[in-house]
């Protein structure tokens, strides 16, 4: 999984301020296509400078041989833990159903809906 932050901090003070939303992060589910055409998932609360650092080779070690990849998908979550479970439901999918939601996504956009 590649997740930048640990949810909470050492003080209660960091905790208390997380459980309530100030200064919550928001939690993304990105996919990323590779130069093989595969699809990687992972989560971040900074999907644009965590596809630069795939691409700089500070990423999962098994896209080294798969740069450059690009941003084709990403999804809000509510926080860490769902981005997490999202994450991993997508991870189970078969190429073609990634591929039908990363077009699902592209044909929104291009029709103009959220």
């Amino acid at each position: 999984m590649a997740s930048d932050h640990k949810v909470g901090g050492s003080s209660p003070s960091g905790r208390a301020s997380l459980m309530l939303g100030v200064n919550a992060m928001s939690w993304y589910v990105y996919i990323i296509k590779c130069s093989d055409s595969s699809y990687y998932t992972g989560i971040s609360t900074n999907v644009n400078r965590r596809t630069k650092e795939h691409n700089g080779k500070k990423g999962a070690k098994s896209l080294f041989g798969k740069l450059p990849v690009a941003l084709v998908y990403k999804e809000k979550a509510k926080n860490q833990v769902e981005a997490a479970k999202r994450e991993r439901e997508i991870k189970g999918w078969s190429h073609l159903k990634k591929e039908a939601l990363v077009q699902k996504l592209a044909w929104s956009k291009q029709k103009g809906l959220p």
